[in-house]
């Protein structure tokens, strides 16, 4: 994303949009072949970042923080950038909308990726997305957020090289725009977290070498089901595609998570979606949010009226979405002066 670095024309504030996005599996968790992870995603819309960033020579104030933790991850952001870029530029965030956190979504990733952005443009540095994410600690297995957030749609990245100790973001290999007719079923369990943080690495550490022929099958099945598929809009050998990574990387990581899917009625609603229409089914990351692939808007309605029915009482939440297949956008926004709060 290009920035401005003619001081008098950068806007005292900036707004901008970023989307969430699927985690759809890992390639190689072991890293057989030198380069571990590799990941396969894709944008979705409907579960937004979106975020106002504006100068102010005052002391600074975050507004919209859902949670202490949110805001505190905010603040450290704001030092890093000041120490990376050796600026002194003060910023005030107001938050308009943000994901719950810790679902699989992304949603970590992606603001902090707009507040780079955002804090980048108002001090005219000239900074790449990959740059704001390695300044601020993003992008330690999968590339999915950070190359959603340039490009949109559906995504495929080469992993980290063992032996370059992983250094930088995770190589674009393959970007495909999704198709516009397709939906996706999310079921969120809102009692739960996906793991994170120090668990998360705990998690992994204890999980057995990923074989090398499971690191092939789900190669291949990207290569010459998946992207195919989304090329010539082929939502069977689609929905086929994703459901078979998502059991193979499923049953994997299911004796840190406790399952396949780390919610269980999570996996009544879709294994109920999957029994009665054509569905690519999984969860996203560490979840609890899975999902359900559909080939088109009055598919998903009918699979959301599936999955309501087997759940009552279940602490689910509900939506549909479509990918997108555009990056983040941002606009200039007008100053607002301390004290002017919205009513």
């Amino acid at each position: 994303m290009p920035t401005t670095t003619a001081r008098l024309t950068l806007p005292p504030a900036i707004t901008l949009s970023t989307s969430s996005r699927l985690h759809l599996g890992f390639i190689d968790p072991n890293g057989s072949l030198g380069r571990v992870f590799g990941s396969v995603g894709v944008s979705i819309d409907g579960h937004d970042t979106r975020i106002t960033v504006r100068r102010t020579h005052q002391h600074p104030r975050i507004d919209g923080a859902k949670t202490d933790a949110q805001r505190e991850r905010i603040v450290r952001y704001i030092a890093q950038l000041q120490a990376a870029f050796n600026v002194a530029q003060q910023v005030d965030i107001e938050l308009h909308e943000t994901p719950r956190a810790h679902t699989g979504l992304g949603s970590g990733t992606q603001l902090a990726l707009a507040i780079g952005t955002a804090f980048t443009r108002l001090a005219g540095i000239e900074a790449s997305t990959p740059d704001i994410a390695r300044i601020l600690e993003r992008g330690a297995r999968s590339g999915i957020g950070i190359h959603g957030f340039d490009h949109g749609g559906l995504i495929v990245d080469g992993g980290r090289s063992i032996q370059h100790a992983g250094r930088g973001t995770p190589p674009l290999l393959a970007r495909q725009a999704f198709p516009e007719n397709w939906r996706v079923l999310l079921i969120d369990d809102i009692s739960r977290e996906g793991l994170h943080g120090d668990e998360e690495r705990r998690g992994l550490a204890s999980l057995k070498p990923f074989p090398a022929t499971l690191a092939a099958h789900l190669s291949h099945l990207v290569l010459m089901r998946m992207l195919p598929a989304v090329a010539e809009a082929d939502f069977a050998v689609f929905a086929d595609a994703v459901s078979d990574m998502q059991q193979t990387i499923g049953e994997y990581f299911a004796p840190v998570q406790g399952g396949v899917f780390a919610s269980p009625a999570v996996a009544r609603a879709l294994e109920a979606v999957g029994a009665e229409r054509k569905a690519g089914i999984g969860q996203t990351s560490w979840g609890p949010v899975g999902f359900a692939f559909l080939e088109s808007a009055q598919e998903a309605e009918l699979a959301l009226d599936t999955a309501r029915r087997v759940s009552a009482g279940a602490p689910l939440a509900f939506s549909i979405a479509s990918g997108r297949n555009r990056g983040a956008t941002w606009r200039a926004a007008e100053h607002r002066h301390h004290g002017a709060d919205a009513a």
